[in-house]
């Protein structure tokens, strides 16, 4: 998965590629049926858990939680949790928060990377959070054991953990939520999923970040809780689809005054989109 991942470009930073390379996915995907079928490596079948195995390190992503016929939780693609790792640029001492616990997988790395005591990870459904503890008990490192698995609404944050030098969000975003803002230092970045793509801003205050879009495309399930739905998909087909404007990285987002929105270019320049208003 690793040669793979570095192939194409990605795990650049050593620590990142010692990080993947170490924390083993399959301890926190397996049991989770890929395409709808039944998990065999559950059982005695040698050849069912190879296949387990082999798609444990698969480059693609593994559905884990579905409620009313509806996706609610996944295991991201590796390749592109390796993109979004290294995007953040933490350093040693960094703590950060991850909205969207998932199997504890993408928690677990953050830790490897950064130590005990430095992540926490926060999901709406106790069965995920639930789940995500018990995976990250069983890999049994110091660092692992370390993350603060929080069950709660991902839109507050959680500012008892509070301030984080990073955010990192794995579902999709129809506003950054403004208790994200209030609970970053001055500097700290924020990853989220948006309109179809990746957005990293920097946190200059309460209420107040800017930055740019990924080149990438990236689809994530919807946050839930009281800040969610309305994911801007509309406005990413708008943006990026047909065709249209295909390099990401010339669009940013800005956050300040009570408003957000999305600029090809310039923030200031004539291409803007609310994206406030859009919400409502």
């Amino acid at each position: 998965m690793v040669r793979r991942i570095v192939a194409g470009g990605g795990l650049t930073d050593p620590a990142w590629r010692a990080a993947f390379a170490e924390v083993p996915r399959h301890l926190f995907v397996l049991g989770y049926p890929p395409d709808d079928e039944t998990p065999q490596w559950a059982g005695g079948d040698l050849r069912g858990r190879l296949r387990g195995l082999s798609g444990a390190y698969a480059d693609r992503p593994i559905a884990t939680h579905v409620i009313g016929g509806e996706l609610v939780s996944s295991s991201s693609q590796p390749s592109l949790m390796a993109l979004m790792c290294e995007a953040l640029r933490v350093a040693d001492g960094h703590r950060v928060l991850e909205i969207g616990a998932g199997t504890g997988y993408n928690a677990a790395l953050l830790a490897h990377r950064l130590g005990p005591g430095a992540v926490t990870t926060v999901d709406l459904d106790a069965e995920i959070t639930d789940a995500a503890r018990a995976h990250l008990a069983a890999y049994g490192t110091p660092a692992a054991r370390s993350v603060a698995v929080v069950t709660g609404d991902g839109a507050l944050g959680v500012p008892d953990r509070a301030p984080y030098d990073r955010i990192m969000a794995t579902c999709e975003l129809p506003l950054i939520p403004a208790a994200w803002l209030e609970q970053c230092r001055p500097g700290a970045l924020l990853l989220a999923p948006f309109a179809t793509g990746l957005v990293l801003l920097t946190v200059h205050g309460p209420g107040h970040a800017e930055g740019r879009f990924l080149h990438t495309p990236a689809f994530f399930v919807p946050l839930r809780g009281a800040a969610g739905g309305g994911a801007h998909g509309g406005i990413g087909e708008e943006l990026f689809g047909r065709g249209r404007h295909p390099d990401r990285s010339r669009f940013g987002m800005t956050v300040a005054d009570g408003r957000q929105w999305v600029w090809l270019d310039d923030p200031d320049g004539p291409d803007v989109w609310d994206v406030t208003s859009a919400a409502r």
